[in-house]
């Protein structure tokens, strides 16, 4: 009878220790989640940006934080690329705030230097939008999982609107590229004029 006690004993112990890993497990993924989002919030250059998908983010590891230990696996899958999301979010609202401030800057630089940082911002946004198209192509995988929620599909309309915008941005470069040629043009036809002049002066003397 004390032996099989002892057996029993042991065997709940083992479970209880058991149960302990995973659990600690479970909170160092919420942790480390927490901190990414932490750490992308107190970023002076990206904090500011993308508060929609850092709301998710948080709002995914906090349900990472109650489901089951049967649900936790797509439960991390999904809080890791929203916190992925959130982070590419906030950088490509970054350079897009950028390139309207070199839409705004462009008449008031040199012609040369004005073509460098607008192909410098192009290259920057073109990079931002392969970024932000892979995290939007991973969204939509999980959302033909069939295991997102409602807040998923605001996610989907609000990733349709930052598209809206990229497309947007990119008529602004293309435009500015525009200026760019239009003003190169009218240098070069008041450099003719100027050496037209110049011949005519010369002739009448």
């Amino acid at each position: 009878m004390k032996r099989r006690l002892a057996t029993t004993l042991s065997i709940l112990a083992l479970a209880f220790a058991a149960g302990s890993v995973h659990a600690a497990k479970d909170d160092l993924d919420v942790s480390r989640l927490s901190n990414s989002l932490n750490q992308l919030a107190n970023d002076p250059n990206l904090g500011n940006y993308a508060q929609a998908e850092q709301a998710r983010a948080r709002d995914a590891v906090s349900r990472l934080s109650q489901v089951k230990s049967k649900e936790r696996p797509h439960a991390l899958y999904i809080a890791e690329r929203q916190v992925d999301l959130a982070r590419a979010a906030a950088q490509f609202q970054v350079a897009q705030i950028r390139l309207n401030e070199l839409d705004r800057e462009h008449d008031q630089i040199q012609l040369e230097g004005s073509r460098l940082d607008a192909e410098q911002a192009r290259r920057e946004l073109e990079r931002q939008r392969l970024q932000y198209q892979l995290a939007q192509e991973e969204a939509a995988r999980l959302q033909q999982q069939g295991e997102e929620s409602a807040a998923a599909a605001e996610q989907a309309r609000a990733e349709a609107d930052q598209a809206r915008k990229l497309a947007a941005a990119q008529s602004r470069v293309a435009n500015a590229a525009k200026r760019e040629a239009d003003l190169a043009a009218k240098a070069a036809r008041a450099l003719r004029a100027q050496q037209s002049g110049d011949d005519a002066s010369k002739k009448g003397d």
